[in-house]
């Protein structure tokens, strides 16, 4: 049952990336200009793969994600193409007689992380105080790892040609591929955290839990949202929607339009709040309903 779960729910993420999320990404049914493998995309993939690794006992699971977090340096043996860019490399992928695809994550070593996550499950099922326990160990080692080993990599490679700070450049690790430090970096506290925030009380928690029992539908709602507003905080500041921007969104580099960091808060703060409501909305409903195809959104 799970397996099946796993494949379908992979699947229709899959169908998602070149679909609704690219529309909401650039507003246009044009294919020739922009086709996203984007974090979706990757989800979905490894979600199918997952549908295939779960029939095996828990520790190799355990074992397999690990060991393709660690030693995903050996792809980058591979061979220049279309295949090694989908698994490792990233980059632009055009295809015979259609688009250009722009491999943005990649199944490695984001598989490694499902698997690993996965079997990270099983210590979330403890009685209470072993799961705190194990969850605080995990973190703060894997926390402890990334400072050493950074600081030494950062050291050794020395000042770089923007004399940015040390701290920023240990910090600027390398998320596509995401490398075994930036995993680190970030799995590392929020594990660690876990115990603390487990125990969050008030409004402010009963507001994230809002978002965080509907992460999906959340994504794929707040895609046109920022993308309407971006557009109307233009049109207001600049008289233009500067609808050029758009055609390989999400992550092009728009140095003459910048935004103020307290107008660009400004716009996320107002995404977020009226992302609340629809998801406040569909939580309930999900809870209330109960109906199956609510387990893929």
């Amino acid at each position: 049952r799970l397996s099946r779960f796993l494949l379908g729910r992979g699947a229709l993420l899959v169908l998602l990336e070149p679909t609704l999320i690219r529309l909401s990404w650039t507003f246009s049914l044009d294919y020739s200009q922009f086709l996203l493998a984007g974090v979706i995309w990757m989800l979905g993939i490894c979600m199918m793969l997952m549908a295939a690794l779960v029939w095996l006992p828990l520790r190799l699971v355990a074992a397999f994600g690990l060991l393709v977090i660690f030693a995903q340096d050996v792809f980058r043996a591979l061979p220049d193409g279309a295949l090694p860019a989908f698994l490792y490399f990233g980059g632009e992928v055009p295809l015979a007689g259609g688009p250009t695809i722009t491999v943005l994550y990649s199944i490695v070593p984001w598989t490694g992380v499902m698997a690993a996550g996965y079997a990270f499950g099983s210590i979330l099922t403890r009685e209470p105080a072993a799961r705190d326990r194990a969850c605080l160990r995990l973190g703060l080692a894997a926390t402890t790892a990334f400072v050493l080993l950074a600081t030494v990599a950062t050291f050794i490679s020395g000042p770089d040609e923007a004399g940015r700070p040390f701290l920023l450049r240990m910090l600027d690790q390398r998320k596509y591929p995401a490398s075994q430090l930036f995993l680190l970096m970030t799995l590392g506290p929020a594990v660690a955290l876990m115990p603390f925030l487990d125990r969050a009380t008030g409004a402010v928690a009963r507001w994230f839990q809002v978002f965080g029992r509907v992460p999906m539908f959340y994504y794929l709602i707040h895609i046109p949202v920022i993308h309407a507003l971006a557009v109307a905080t233009w049109y207001v500041r600049d008289g233009s929607t500067h609808s050029e921007s758009f055609v390989t969104a999400p992550y092009v580099w728009m140095p003459e339009t910048r935004w103020p960091l307290w107008l660009l808060y400004a716009v996320f703060a107002l995404s977020v709040a009226l992302l609340y409501p629809a998801c406040r909305w569909y939580a309930e409903y999900k809870a209330r309903t109960r109906a199956p195809w609510t387990r893929y959104i």
